[in-house]
């Protein structure tokens, strides 16, 4: 990333001081609008008849959302969505920068225009509330604040009606509005084609609920003119998760929080409060989308300081088998956790203590940093297709084939940290009360990473995995595990919205349909425009929790009517295109040991200094460079969907004047995702700044390219 344009942050500062006190005051404005940096992007504020209140976004002085109201309905209050003025408009900016901790750069520029709205109902009960755009040149985020409310006034929120006013009948890729779980396929589609309620019967999703013909986000769109468009949130506390409905007639979205049918509402808030920030990605190009850093600058700084107890790692794991089933997460066989101690241990049980010394052995020779034991702890004899699942996990009870302590030292012997595994069973009270425990025991171990997952239907009954009740759970989860020094990579989780800057700690989740499905769902697994897809879509929320790099492609013999619907150098090649700090290398290590292709997940980074998204279109294909963090080298990935391409790539983001040591691992000429998966071959050559690759992508194909400098 080129910092010379970086404002030190002491000017930063100066900027928004001196924005701020020669701005004046808009008072009742008929047209207030703001501008992004760069001029291009504008938001203009429309006052409508009946003292309805709208805005507009433009680009380049072509509408990208035409007129668009706000509204909210409150329990026992008049609806807020008429008879508004506006009292004052301030327009103020900034120009800061300011570091990861760990992810896809180093350095990010914070650079926006502002403009906060004051509003007040015109009639009784007169009330008064906020808005605030920000506008950058890849985006806008606008929020809501009611600064005005008591510290004990109880406000329940039963809608927000907020509009998104498409200009035309777009492209859209999206998943369903669903309340649940974000583990669907993506869907590529016309606006007017959505059908959400049409995807309501999944038999491979333990969880799925989808009330309205809605979308999640992120949603992604391109414009006939060729504009892309992400629509997503930004800083999700203490609130419910933003779906969005659709009008298939009008072309436009509206707001649709996720419920608690428990307690009757979307919101509960106290005293002042702000609603997430509602956001728009826009860009000319698709590779624009990944390099924004929108959602990351719409939250708050670090709060945590230095989380350097927490290191970038790849690992392995006590997981592939389970998913190929060789080995299993219940160590007996009953179904009564109450006897299983002891009695009819079946001998599959995957995580046990011989065998993760073994992976332990595997992870050290071969300089991967971690391993993950999934169904170490008691209680999976009674974990799903349960309802009285309260109390069934014991998060510091190993079972009698496991010596935690020992696994512990033995990893540490050879420089091997153990990331922990906590398996909720979507029973989130039990964990609550297990939480300091849990985590208690880690920290006195020295395990300072753990996958937690919520599998299932949330208990209480009526409470759903994207609702304020879980969302605050979550967030409690985090910074409890923030306290331990103990990092979550959440797994059924909420949404990533920009929290890891914040809370650093939150260093990847899952959040989309992953390898695992590969092993197991009935449809066939997931097709391979699927990641080409995803790289444009989920991965604009956040890190993935993917888990990449399956060599027996075929899954022999284990899993015959299943298959990984990739090429081998596809999947070498995500290692790069997803973006992680932890990176999963999770086949069984046989189908590791002695292949070459292995050298690259041995060499590949998983932190990086910047990133270059140097070409792309959703769900066809994608090229992202990565520089290590920690080193000069660099890392490119190649990825495309069912169709065969030659991509032609530009070297200059190398450093003029060096020689690069290059490593291509191509797939072979015959090479086919479903035909001949594992066919490749490795190409060494040197590269410099300037020199130009034709990587030819076999259908569901990639390319992985390391680029190491002579010395």
């Amino acid at each position: 990333m080129n910092t010379e344009n970086f404002l030190p942050k002491s000017f930063a500062m100066l900027v928004i001081i001196m924005a701020a006190l020669t701005t004046s005051c808009q008072k009742a404005a008929h047209t207030p609008q703001v501008k992004s940096p760069d001029g291009q992007l504008a938001v203009t504020l429309i006052s409508g008849e009946n003292g309805k209140l709208g805005y507009t976004l433009s680009f380049k002085n072509e509408l990208l959302i035409d007129t668009s109201w706000i509204g909210f309905e409150f329990k026992d209050q008049p609806l807020l969505a008429e008879k508004l003025e506006v009292l004052d408009v301030a327009l103020s900016q900034a120009d800061e920068s300011w570091e990861m901790p760990w992810g896809e750069q180093r350095l990010v520029r914070n650079h926006y225009q502002m403009m906060r709205v004051e509003i007040q109902e015109a009639v009784a009960p007169n009330r008064s509330f906020q808005m605030e755009f920000k506008l950058y040149d890849d985006g806008m985020g606008f929020r809501f604040l009611f600064p005005d409310l008591e510290e004990e006034q109880e406000t329940i929120i039963l809608d927000e009606n907020t509009e998104f006013r498409l200009t035309a009948d777009h492209q859209a890729w999206w998943i369903p509005g669903d309340w649940d779980i974000y583990e669907h396929l993506y869907n590529h589609s016309r606006i007017s084609e959505i059908n959400a309620i049409a995807l309501r019967d999944h038999n491979d999703l333990a969880q799925t609920y989808i009330p309205e013909n809605a979308v999640n986000t992120p949603v992604t769109m391109k414009t006939n003119q060729g504009i892309y468009l992400s629509f997503h949130e930004a800083n999700l506390t203490d609130y419910a998760d933003m779906t969005l409905k659709i009008d298939t007639v009008e072309f436009h979205l509206v707001s649709e929080l996720v419920g608690s049918d428990r307690l009757g509402y979307k919101v509960k808030r106290s005293g002042p409060f702000h609603t997430p920030w509602r956001t728009i990605q826009v860009s000319e190009t698709a590779a624009g989308l990944i390099e924004s850093n929108l959602i990351v600058n719409l939250n708050e700084p670090n709060r945590l300081g230095d989380v350097s107890w927490f290191q970038p790692a790849k690992y392995v794991g006590i997981w592939w088998d389970m998913h190929l089933g060789t080995k299993t997460w219940d160590y007996a066989s009953t179904q009564d956790m109450n006897t299983y101690m002891g009695q009819n241990p079946h001998g599959k049980h995957g995580a046990t203590t011989a065998y993760a010394k073994e992976l332990i052995d595997f992870a050290a020779e071969n300089g991967i940093q971690a391993i993950l034991v999934e169904g170490w702890n008691t209680g999976w004899e009674h974990w799903i297709g349960f309802e009285d699942r309260e109390g069934v996990f014991d998060f510091v009870t190993p079972y009698p084939d496991y010596d935690l302590k020992e696994v512990v030292r033995y990893g540490k012997s050879k420089a091997v940290e153990l990331i922990m595994h906590h398996e909720t069973s979507a029973a989130p009270r039990t964990y609550d009360q297990q939480l300091d425990t849990a985590f208690k025991l880690m920290h006195s171990l020295g395990i300072h990473a753990v996958k937690t997952g919520y599998v299932g239907k949330i208990i209480p009954k009526g409470e759903y995995h994207h609702g304020q009740w879980m969302v605050n759970h979550y967030r409690r989860v985090l910074e409890t595990a923030a306290s331990y020094q103990i990092a979550i990579n959440a797994h059924e989780p909420i949404k990533a919205t920009g929290i890891r800057r914040t809370l650093p700690n939150a260093i990847s989740r899952e959040g989309l349909r992953g390898q695992e499905f590969n092993a197991w769902a009935s449809d066939g697994g997931n097709p391979p425009n699927h990641l080409p897809t995803i790289a444009f879509t989920r991965m604009l929320a956040g890190p993935i929790d993917y888990t990449p790099g399956i060599f027996n492609i075929k899954l022999k013999p284990h899993k015959p009517d299943n298959q990984v619907n990739t090429t081998l150098a596809h999947q070498l090649a995500l290692y790069v295109v997803i973006n992680s700090p932890i990176q999963m290398v999770p086949d069984l290590k046989e189908a590791y040991v002695g292949h070459p292709a292995f050298q690259f997940i041995r060499d590949v980074a998983v932190n990086w200094e910047q990133t270059k998204v140097l070409n792309g279109e959703v769900g066809e294909f994608v090229t992202i460079a990565r520089q290590d963090r920690n080193s000069a080298n660099w890392f490119l990935g190649a990825i495309t969907n069912e169709i065969a391409r030659t991509l032609e790539i530009d070297l200059d983001f190398l450093e003029a004047d060096k020689t690069y040591e290059a490593r291509l691992y191509l797939d072979a000429e015959d090479a086919h995702w479903n035909d001949n998966p594992t066919a490749y071959k490795i190409v060494n050559q040197q590269l410099q700044q300037g020199d130009v690759l034709n990587l030819k992508l076999a259908p569901g194909g990639g390319a992985a390219v390391s680029l190491i400098p002579v010395e």
